[in-house]
């Protein structure tokens, strides 16, 4: 059912906790299965130089978003703004279908994240914005529902 990848992280997650200074937050959630994640990120010159998570979820919850700030953590904002859910679930082996939108939240509290940090610095979000696919707070005046990507 889950990938060695999946256990592990579940059971040993990379970077759980919060970053009080942190220059850029994004939190999601998805209503219909509960899952909340919070991302966290310390950026120098453009890179992320630590990136942590809180998540309140099921193991793919858990799984998902430490691999996410293990495939972001190093990388500059551009090329973390790249992350898919694909991604994360390549990185981990596979998810269950019907756990991939865990994957999705992932994704989304990275952009959601990267949203925040480009409003800090005054840089034009609305673009980003019109990208969204699910319910992170940086885009909560959007009327929408949360995405799954489940192909």
């Amino acid at each position: 059912m889950y990938s060695e990848k999946v256990m592990d992280h579940f059971t040993n997650p990379r970077n759980v906790g919060e970053i009080p200074d942190a220059d850029a937050v994004g939190e999601v959630g998805n209503a219909k299965c509960g899952d909340i994640m919070k991302i966290y990120m310390k950026i120098e010159d453009g890179i992320i130089v630590d990136t942590k998570f809180q998540t309140f979820g099921c193991a793919s919850a858990i799984a998902t978003s430490s691999m996410a700030t293990e495939l972001i953590k190093g990388k500059s904002v551009e090329e973390a703004l790249e992350l898919s859910n694909k991604a994360v679930v390549e990185a981990l082996d596979g998810l269950p279908p019907a756990k991939v939108h865990c994957s999705v939240l992932a994704e989304e509290a990275v952009k959601a994240a990267i949203v925040d940090y480009y409003k800090k610095i005054g840089k034009d979000t609305t673009e980003l914005e019109k990208q969204c696919n699910g319910c992170c707070a940086s885009c909560s005046a959007h009327e929408h529902e949360h995405a799954t990507h489940e192909e």
